[in-house]
């Protein structure tokens, strides 16, 4: 998700983030690399019942004896428009194969971009894809009381909308709006945006032009319709109830200004939920800088607290 004038045009390129396009139904070798060795793909599962390719999933499972393990569920980034589901995980390849090796299982979605459907459509998806995963829980061995959410970007946006509305009740976020009930302990929000109303107050952004992407996601931009943008901003449902959150943002990230996760941790902190902040220094929009051992250890010490 990119903000500065030129966004637009940066944003089609975060499709480098996995090395180009990828075909519906396929596995990207290097994908498929990152994980150890013996874990378990399913691939390509539908979770809307349908033959729309954006309502695919993938789940990874550890190795070894099946036992009820915790689920981290991926959602990828690309300005709502661009890349699938294996996005991220190429400069993310460290974590993603400490999930694996930590036990944890790993659920993959993609959700419609919104050049096909325009919000809520995205947060539809989601859930629907969390319902699917809930439902089959038992099939692949899911613990159903330690889910957590990870997003990158416009990922990050919806993982954090999704777990801080799931106690509101918001039926448009829904498909036929009706609502399904499921648990997240945990959120790990990689720079997603986190507030469009405060995104439009900022100067030398494009966020007013139609073209942006917050603007397609919206099909308006927040200016002309504020109630859309308030909407779509996870701090809208933030209460005491929330589950945790760690933030990791660039210092110098261009596309999602650090202070979109700033003032996250802000409201999330004055409203009781625990949550912790990280600004790596000197840090771009993504990249390998957000893969260190640092950050890594911080990470897998909150889902050990939070998961296990």
């Amino acid at each position: 998700m990119v903000m500065k004038r030129n966004g637009y045009l940066i944003s089609l390129l975060l499709i480098v983030l996995i090395g180009g396009p990828v075909q519906a139904g396929a596995q990207p070798p290097r994908i498929k690399d990152i994980f150890p060795e013996g874990t378990v793909m399913e691939k390509n599962l539908s979770y809307a019942n349908d033959s729309n390719k954006k309502h695919l999933l993938d789940i990874y499972l550890p190795p070894g004896k099946k036992v009820r393990r915790p689920l981290i569920v991926w959602i990828h980034g690309g300005a709502w428009m661009l890349n699938d589901k294996y996005a991220d995980m190429g400069y993310m390849k460290n974590t993603v194969r400490g999930f694996i090796d930590s036990g944890f299982a790993v659920a993959s979605i993609d959700y419609r971009y919104s050049t096909e459907a325009i919000f809520p459509a995205q947060i539809q998806d989601c859930n629907q894809a969390l319902a699917y995963l809930d439902q089959h829980a038992e099939d692949y061995k899911f613990d159903r009381d330690r889910i957590a959410l990870i997003g990158f970007s416009a990922g990050g946006h919806l993982a954090s909308l999704l777990a801080l509305s799931n106690n509101n009740a918001v039926k448009d976020f829904f498909p036929a709006g009706k609502q399904t009930h499921f648990k997240i302990k945990c959120v790990l929000d990689f720079y997603g945006p986190s507030d469009f109303i405060m995104l439009a107050s900022i100067p030398d952004t494009s966020i007013s032009n139609e073209r942006n992407p917050v603007s397609i996601l919206l099909g308006a931009t927040p200016l002309s319709r504020p109630d859309l943008a308030k909407k779509a901003s996870p701090v809208t449902y933030i209460d005491r109830n929330d589950p945790p959150f760690l933030i990791v943002q660039g210092e110098k990230d261009e596309s999602v200004p650090n202070t979109q996760s700033k003032i996250l941790s802000s409201w999330l902190t004055v409203s009781g939920v625990k949550n912790e902040l990280i600004v790596v220094p000197n840090a771009p929009h993504y990249g390998d800088m957000f893969d260190v051992a640092e950050i890594r250890s911080r990470l897998f010490r909150f889902l050990d607290f939070y998961l296990k």
